[in-house]
């Protein structure tokens, strides 16, 4: 099992492989760890955002959809959008903005 404070293996490889992607990080390992403790912290934060069960429930859900919400049936894509609304993943992606842009705060 997984400790508390780490993010899941899911998080830790979908933020590895977008960091592949900003120029110059791979010299900069230390900032690349920095960076991926700082995304993982936020993205913690925004999935506590759901009770335990909520997150057991959206879990099977993902695995069920396997990356395509057609694989699931009506009631299913609507809890599961209810369900990703609820963590908020466009203010995730704000904050994770904010922090990480080079011209400051957006506000």
């Amino acid at each position: 099992m997984p400790s508390k404070g780490l993010p899941s293996p899911f998080m830790s490889f979908a933020v590895a492989r977008s960091l592949q992607r900003v120029p110059g990080l791979k010299r900069l390992p230390l900032t690349r760890l920095l960076v991926l403790a700082e995304v993982g912290m936020l993205a913690k934060a925004h999935f506590e955002r759901l009770t335990p069960p909520e997150r057991r429930r959206l879990m099977t859900l993902v695995k069920e959809a396997r990356g395509w919400p057609q694989n699931l049936d009506g009631p299913q894509r609507r809890e599961l959008q209810r369900l990703i609304a609820k963590v908020e993943p466009r203010a995730f992606a704000d904050a994770a903005i904010e922090r990480f842009s080079p011209l400051g705060s957006r506000r």
